[in-house]
């Protein structure tokens, strides 16, 4: 056995005897050639051991009481306890309290580091510290490729960003030279205002953008947002979300193909194929762009907007060009603005503007003022209101429903009152009531059961037998009116303080007079379906969603450059290849 022991406490202050002994023992460190200077070179070393049956080929380096052996190789150093240093293979292995250093922003601590001087990839392992000034890694393994300058983990890790938090993942790699991380698997990042999960995850250090693909969601105290593709500003709480986009808030859920969301400002916009659903009322918003705004309570939504509120036999859908949510989760307000209409199986309506409170069950039908005295639709197309044979126009429209039994309770029309059915056994026959103000009551089947007119009321009645004979049409002026209906049609009218009135054989009745005035027969405006709600529609053109690439992998860390250093690393001893000793093997 050859042992050989050196103390020394700087190589470059022995003389020049021992140096040429030096160089004779251990093989030539020189620095003459390109190839040379690629050496690993030992700056310090407190003792020197030769021990050939142990590590044939190397020398065994330790620390003395003054430093830790200081090994240098490319502008980078490294301090160990301890040093097995292989020349002819340019290899070294490091022990204890291993610290790294590359220039002044990369610092590595770790407890044992191998290092290839012609790969010039290291292997760290036993809790592995890797710093920049931004952030750092950590690991209980990490390998460092100096040549591409990035860091990879692959059995867990941790990154620490400042302000944007901790991320810990499966697997990790940092590339140094464009501050970015890329993590895969099991991503979790955390900071003080949101958590972020996610299966690919791109991260920039020095912007804190984020890149999310695959099955990801972001939490804060009031939000959760899930994505299978998405953005995020770690410092600025903002972003955007595609491919199965969705916002959970406390009492809103948002859906969308497109959803930008700031979480300062509680805000949250969505485009295409939109969805909110208020999971405390009972209702659903939908259309193709949609505003939402937490802390407000309120909801702004457009492109073929359509409101639900689901009933446990029979939703109403409202539509308009414009549709607003407003108030506590408790008096949730709706407002249709411009070619507003409504539809229940039982009851249908139109009017300019739709107003609906879900606490009191009061719905309005109104039309708004507009600057234009040329808008016909504001001006001559009163609201309008539909239950199964009876249509009712009025200047106003109110329907009050009950809340808790989700039936029609009352009907109120104000000024320019009118009420028209159709006379079914007749081809032309319509009765018709008009008055200043009309006050419904609906039975139990959601069918209008009374009606009372009341000021300058007129009528047109076809009166008929119980063979449903004509007997006659009777038209009257008179205070007031009240009528009751069964299935649709007149069952029995009363008047009150009548002015004048006359029965007609229908032979004798004239013709000019069939028709109260202000008479407008509106059937081919009637939503018969929910589809019909858009029939009146300009044509639909949705704007194409762009927003992130898919997802491409990156190359392999170890990757055929790579691999091929590896390999030249091992030309002197190829069975015995020790920078290929902790590589994987692909699968």
């Amino acid at each position: 056995m050859v042992l050989i022991v050196i103390f020394a406490t700087n190589f470059y202050t022995l003389n020049r005897l021992h140096v040429l002994l030096f160089i004779f023992i251990i093989g030539c460190i020189s620095t003459h050639s390109a190839q040379e200077k690629r050496k690993i070179q030992i700056e310090y070393a407190g003792k020197l051991t030769i021990d050939e049956e142990n590590y044939p080929g190397a020398k065994v380096l330790t620390r003395d009481d003054k430093q830790q052996v200081h090994i240098i190789h490319g502008g980078s150093n490294m301090w160990c306890d301890k040093a097995i240093h292989y020349g002819q293979e340019n290899f070294v292995e490091a022990y204890g309290n291993v610290s790294v250093k590359q220039g002044d922003t990369i610092h590595m601590t770790s407890k044992y580091v191998e290092y290839s001087g012609i790969t010039e990839l290291a292997f760290a392992s036993g809790d592995v510290v890797l710093t920049d000034p931004q952030s750092t890694i950590s690991s209980d393994t990490l390998y460092f490729d100096r040549v591409k300058q990035q860091a990879f983990y692959k059995n867990g890790g941790k990154v620490v960003k400042d302000s944007s938090g901790t991320i810990t993942s499966k697997i990790g790699r940092y590339y140094m030279d464009i501050k970015k991380y890329q993590f895969v698997k099991d991503v979790v990042l955390v900071n003080k205002e949101s958590t972020i999960n996610s299966d690919y995850f791109d991260f920039y250090s020095d912007t804190g953008y984020a890149y999310l693909f695959g099955p990801s969601t972001i939490t804060t105290e009031t939000s959760k947002t899930y994505c299978e593709k998405g953005f995020y500003d770690t410092k600025q709480e903002f972003g955007y979300a595609i491919k199965n986009a969705r916002i959970d808030y406390d009492n809103r859920i948002v859906e969308g193909d497109s959803l930008y969301f700031d979480h300062i400002k509680n805000f949250a916009s969505a485009t295409n194929n939109i969805k909110v659903t208020d999971t405390i009322n009972k209702s659903i918003i939908k259309g193709h762009y949609a505003e939402v705004y937490k802390e407000k309570d309120s909801l702004f939504i457009t492109k073929h907007a359509l409101a639900i509120t689901v009933q446990e036999n029979d939703s109403i859908f409202m539509h308009a060009d414009k549709i607003m949510v407003t108030g506590k989760p408790e008096h949730r307000i709706i407002n249709a603005y411009y070619n507003a209409k409504i539809f229940k199986s039982d009851i249908s309506g139109k009017s300019d503007s739709i107003y609906s409170n879900q606490k009191t069950g009061l719905t309005k039908l109104i039309n708004l003022p507009r600057f234009s005295n040329s808008d016909k639709f504001a001006t001559t197309r009163k609201p309008i209101l539909w239950n199964f044979e009876n249509q009712m126009t009025g200047d106003t429209i109110h329907l009050i429903s009950n809340p808790e039994t989700e039936k029609l309770d009352s009907l109120l029309v104000f000024n320019n009152s009118f009420i028209i059915s159709k006379d079914t056994l007749s081809e032309n026959g319509y009765n018709q009531i008009y008055g200043l103000r009309l006050v419904g009551q609906f039975n139990d089947k959601n069918t209008l059961r009374e009606v009372d007119i009341t000021k300058n009321a007129e009528s047109i009645f076809y009166a008929r037998n119980d063979k449903q004979e004509l007997i006659g049409i009777d038209k009257a002026k008179s205070g007031s009116i009240q009528i009751l209906f069964a299935e649709g049609d007149i069952e029995e009218y009363s008047r009150f303080n009548q002015i004048d009135g006359n029965l007609y054989p229908e032979s004798q009745y004239p013709k000019k007079e069939l028709f109260l005035k202000g008479f407008d027969w509106r059937d081919s405006e009637r939503p018969n379906s929910v589809e019909d709600l858009f029939k009146d529609d300009p044509p639909l053109n949705l704007p194409v969603i762009k927003g992130l690439e898919d997802y491409v992998p990156s190359g392999e860390f170890f990757d055929e450059d790579m691999l091929e250093r590896i390999k030249s690393a091992g030309k002197t001893s190829p069975e015995n290849n020790k920078a290929a000793r902790n590589i994987p093997e692909k699968k």
